[in-house]
């Protein structure tokens, strides 16, 4: 299967070009994965931020005030 329309590889690859699939779409598809990777970190910080207020607020208050205070 050839998705450059090229047959037969016997040829000179230097007058043949880019021979990777999507060539043209390298922009949109930097973009797309950029726009993922701030996305993925966007979930994981308001993920992160709501596990560590449940955190924070469990146990009694005054034992954990008592225990830092002895140290």
């Amino acid at each position: 299967m050839s998705t450059i329309g090229y047959e037969n590889w016997a040829v000179d690859l230097a007058n043949v070009g880019a021979v990777y699939p999507f060539q043209g779409w390298e922009v949109l598809m930097v973009i797309i994965g950029v726009l993922f990777w701030l996305g993925w970190h966007r979930i994981q910080y308001v993920r992160e931020s709501e596990h560590l207020e449940k955190a924070r607020k469990m146990g009694d208050k005054e034992r954990v005030e008592k225990a830092l205070d002895r140290y």
